[in-house]
C-alpha cells in the first residue's frame, strides 16, 4: 500500500528561539496510485461517497460493529472551568490537552471513549479532536480541507483496527492514524496535524487554571467515566479486528510507544523504557530532542472505571535548544532538570523554576500509540533501545 508518510512531526523546522512549531503541515502532493475499481462492500444508500476512488483494498476495511455515526461525534461541545469538574473528573484521569492562541482546552478520554471525534473551534481555529481506543491514538487535526472548514463523523469502519472518519462535505473516508483520505473524492489528500498531549487532568489544571474542560453535557446519554474495553491494553491482549501486516516482535502489539517522525526518520520509544528512565535525550534526523515521562496519568483502557486504571504516566517530546543552547535533561527524583542550568521543567516543556523559569521548549508533534498500530503505518520505524 502506497501510504503518505505520517506527518507526525514531519516538516518541522526546529530553530532555536523560533516560535513553537506546533503544526505538521501536509507534505507535498504525491503521485496517487488509485486501486482498480471494485464493488464497495458498503451500503451506497447511506453514503454519497465516490466509492470508485480508493487507495486501500476494500477487503482491508472492516466493520467495527456500529453503523455510520453509530458512534456519534460531538458537534456542539460545551465547556466548563477546571474547578467545576472535580465531582466527576479525577486528578489522574487522562485528557487530550490542546491550546491555540491562548485558548487551552482539555478533552477527557472518558468522554472521547464514547464519541471518538469532537468538532471544535479553538482560538479561532477549526479542529477535530480524535481518539481511537483500539489503537490508543489521540490526534488533533485542522478540519479545513481545500480551504473550506468541514466537520467529521465516524464511518463505523476500521482499517488495520484504526478509526476511519468521514468528512461531511464530500463523505470521503479518512484514516485517523495518518490523516489521509483513503476513499472518495478527496482520496490522497492530507489533513494538517496539530501538537497536543495526553496528560493527567491535574497537570492540565495546574498549567491552565483558567482553561476549559469538555463538559459531559454532550446531548447524549453515555456511561462517561466507564471503560468499555476493560483490560484491552494488557500487552498480551491481541488487537481487535487487526488484519494488517505482522507486527515486528521486538515490542508486544498492545504496548504503548511514544512515536515521532522527523524528516525521513520514524522512531518509537517504548513506554516500558520511559517509565524506568523518565528522560531520554536523543538526536533524530539531526535534531536534538528530549522525550519526557511523568507519572500520575491513569490508563483509560485498563479497569472498568477509568479513574482506577493503573498509572501509565504522560509524555512530552520537545526540541532541546533554548536560546541557541542545546540542553541535556535528567530525572532528579520526581522532578526533571536540565544539567546546564539546573532549571526545573514540567511535562508540558515549561521551565517552572530556576534560571530559565518561564522558558518554553519547542514542542514536537508525537503520538502515544499501541506498537502494532504505529508499526502497521510506519513499517520503517526504528525502535529506541
Amino acid at each position: 500500500m502506497n501510504l503518505v508518510r505520517l506527518c507526525l512531526g514531519a516538516m518541522l523546522v526546529l530553530v532555536a528561539c523560533a516560535p513553537a512549531p506546533t503544526v505538521a503541515p501536509p507534505r507535498e502532493a504525491k503521485t496517487l496510485q488509485l486501486l482498480p475499481e471494485e464493488p464497495a462492500p458498503f451500503s451506497a444508500a447511506t453514503w454519497k461517497t465516490d466509492f470508485k476512488k480508493h487507495s486501500v483494498p476494500y477487503k482491508d476495511i472492516l466493520s467495527g460493529g456500529p453503523s455510520k455515526d453509530g458512534i456519534p461525534a460531538i458537534d456542539e461541545p460545551k465547556f466548563i472551568a477546571p474547578r467545576d469538574v472535580r465531582a466527576w473528573l479525577a486528578e489522574n484521569e487522562p485528557v487530550i490537552a490542546f491550546a491555540h492562541q491562548d485558548d487551552a482546552r482539555a478533552y477527557p478520554l472518558q468522554i472521547l471513549m464514547w464519541h471518538e471525534i469532537v468538532n471544535d473551534t479553538v482560538g479561532g481555529l477549526p479542529v477535530a479532536i480524535t481518539f481511537c481506543p483500539l489503537c490508543n491514538a489521540s490526534i488533533v487535526f485542522e478540519r479545513v480541507v481545500a480551504g473550506q472548514a468541514t466537520t467529521f463523523g465516524t464511518t463505523g469502519n476500521l482499517h488495520f483496527s484504526d478509526l476511519v472518519m468521514y468528512d461531511r462535505a464530500t463523505e470521503s473516508w479518512w484514516q485517523q492514524m495518518t490523516g489521509e483520505a483513503i476513499v472518495g473524492e478527496r482520496v490522497g489528500m492530507q489533513l494538517t496535524m496539530r501538537f497536543s498531549q495526553v496528560i493527567a487532568f491535574s497537570d492540565f489544571s495546574a498549567r491552565y487554571p483558567d482553561g476549559k474542560v469538555l463538559s459531559r453535557e454532550t446531548g447524549f446519554t453515555r456511561s462517561y467515566g466507564a471503560n468499555p474495553y476493560v483490560g484491552y491494553d494488557n500487552p498480551n491482549t491481541p488487537p481487535f479486528l487487526y488484519t494488517g501486516p505482522p507486527t515486528p516482535p521486538q515490542i508486544k502489539p498492545t504496548e504503548r510507544v511514544v512515536t515521532l517522525a522527523l524528516g525521513d526518520v520514524a522512531i518509537a520509544y517504548p513506554y516500558s523504557l520511559l517509565q524506568r528512565q523518565r528522560v531520554i535525550n536523543d538526536s533524530v534526523a539531526g535534531h536534538a530532542i528530549v522525550v519526557l515521562w511523568k507519572s500520575g496519568a491513569a490508563s483509560a483502557l485498563d479497569e472498568a472505571t477509568i479513574a482506577r486504571g493503573r498509572d501509565i504516566g504522560a509524555t512530552g517530546v520537545f526540541a532541546r535548544a533554548v536560546n541557541a543552547r542545546v540542553l541535556t535533561f535528567r530525572a532528579d527524583g520526581d522532578k526533571i532538570r536540565d544539567i546546564e542550568t539546573q532549571s526545573e521543567w514540567n511535562i508540558l516543556g515549561q521551565a517552572v523554576d530556576g534560571q530559565l523559569q518561564g522558558a518554553q521548549l519547542t514542542p514536537i508533534i508525537h503520538g502515544n500509540f499501541f506498537w502494532f498500530a504505529w508499526a502497521a503505518f510506519r513499517p520503517d520505524s526504528k525502535v529506541y533501545r
